[in-house]
């Protein structure tokens, strides 16, 4: 089990707590640091059964800068969101656990973290 988290975000830090209270093994990925790379974007939205735009936290004003809200979200434009992603790390909704059944879930609620332990 993996977590991506920023260390500054108070969900993601609520997450780890709910991990360790509960003796989950797990590795951390601090995601601004350890950037993921678009092939990674790709393959945790695939676990997650997600778009990127369902990962993206468009308020941020590197979202605003970029005119997300603005960008198509299809098919044709997904390429585009993914490298808007890895280009833009803190664009990525946190935390994201990727579980050990090859599953992930955006851990943002108690719920979803007990959800993932359990998978």
């Amino acid at each position: 089990m993996e977590i991506w988290i920023n260390p500054a975000c108070s969900k993601c830090r609520s997450a780890v707590d709910l991990l360790d209270a509960e003796g989950a093994s797990y590795t951390v990925r601090r995601y601004l640091d350890d950037v993921p790379d678009e092939d990674e974007i790709r393959a945790v939205l695939g676990r997650l059964g997600l778009e990127p735009w369902d990962i993206t936290r468009t308020q941020e004003p590197d979202a605003k800068a970029l005119g997300l809200k603005e960008w198509p979200r299809d098919a044709e434009a997904r390429d585009r969101w993914i490298t808007a992603l890895a280009g833009h790390p803190k664009l990525i909704q946190r935390p994201i656990i990727t579980a050990d059944d090859g599953t992930a879930v955006v851990a943002r609620t108690e719920e979803a973290v007990r959800d993932a332990l359990g998978r």
